[in-house]
């Protein structure tokens, strides 16, 4: 191919540029999707979360072991044929009371999460978006809950009222939201300078609607990534106020009050009743972990590998 002098030669496109090969363009999501699936261990605790939300949500359509009535004629069965996992100290079959303990902790981590994020997130938007007098003031009720001890009044409020899947979600909830609220008021601080939202603002956009349309929406991968961590706490505390025998009671029953009856009878060699509760608590509250330090590395764009 020849060029006349001063000229430059023709461009050829059948040849990748010398940075190499320039791949599809592709949204945040997709890559925050594509960043996830690689994480060997993220797929690993996403696995590991979907098996226990099978096995106890599932699991009792196919397995119908005993955990309603007692049967003083098997008690303490280790395990073996009829026993998968043995049985308790009154006869009721330790796998179907994984199952059922696992309905409870699950169905507690995931509402009480939902609550905490839902009402943390709108808190914190409220009051970085505000500024000022009215966020010095949200602030401060922030830090007046968290300086109350929160186990004690947990245990509290169980012991003159009750306990219930419904009320302990709603006051491991209450008092979860404030981290939310924290975070979400550092990533609203932010983003309300950016060029966007002075561009909704001129377009006579309001404070909700600022909140709703864009401050939230830009600040979900923070909220996505501490719902993952609000759930492995609440199973913890739920599994704490069991262990201390303030949980639910029968027939609703959680992983936390299966490990205080086991502990009891340990001394006895019934190792079955508390070593795959305690393995449950562990594999799941990992789990939760290891999914939310996945989605903070592949949402946050600065940590996502090139």
């Amino acid at each position: 191919m020849t060029t006349t002098a001063g000229s430059l030669p023709p461009l050829d496109i059948t040849r990748a540029p010398e940075g190499g090969e320039v791949g599809p363009v592709q949204s945040g999501w997709r890559l925050a999707v594509r960043e996830f699936a690689q994480n060997k261990l993220a797929v690993l605790g996403l696995a590991i979360l979907l098996f226990f939300v099978l096995f106890s949500f599932i699991g009792p359509y196919f397995y119908h072991g005993n955990y309603l009535t007692s049967n003083l004629i098997d008690t303490n069965l280790p395990p073996g044929a009829g026993h998968p996992l043995g049985t308790s100290n009154q006869g009721y079959d330790e796998l179907a009371l994984l199952m059922n303990g696992g309905q409870a902790a699950l169905e507690v981590g995931f509402f009480s999460a939902a609550i905490a994020i839902s009402w943390g997130a709108l808190w914190g938007a409220v009051s970085g978006l505000a500024g000022g007098m009215v966020d010095a003031v949200l602030m401060r009720i922030v830090d007046v809950f968290l300086s109350i001890p929160f186990l004690f009044i947990v245990l509290i409020v169980a012991v003159r009222y009750g306990a219930s899947v419904l009320s302990l979600s709603l006051l491991i909830g209450a008092f979860s939201w404030l981290v939310p609220a924290r975070l979400v008021r550092g990533e609203v601080l932010t983003l309300k300078t950016r060029d966007f939202v002075s561009a909704a603002r001129v377009a006579g956009s309001g404070q909700s609607r600022l909140i709703g349309r864009h401050l939230l929406p830009n600040a979900f991968g923070v909220m996505i990534v501490n719902v993952t961590f609000q759930v492995a706490d609440a199973i913890l505390a739920i599994a704490a106020l069991g262990f201390l025998g303030f949980g639910l009671h029968w027939p609703n029953q959680d992983w936390g009050d299966l490990l205080s009856n086991g502990v009891t009878y340990i001394q006895d060699g019934y190792w079955w009743q508390v070593y795959p509760v305690g393995a449950c608590i562990v594999l799941v509250v990992m789990a939760c972990n290891l999914i939310g330090d996945a989605l903070r590395d592949s949402l946050d764009v600065r940590l996502r590998r090139r």
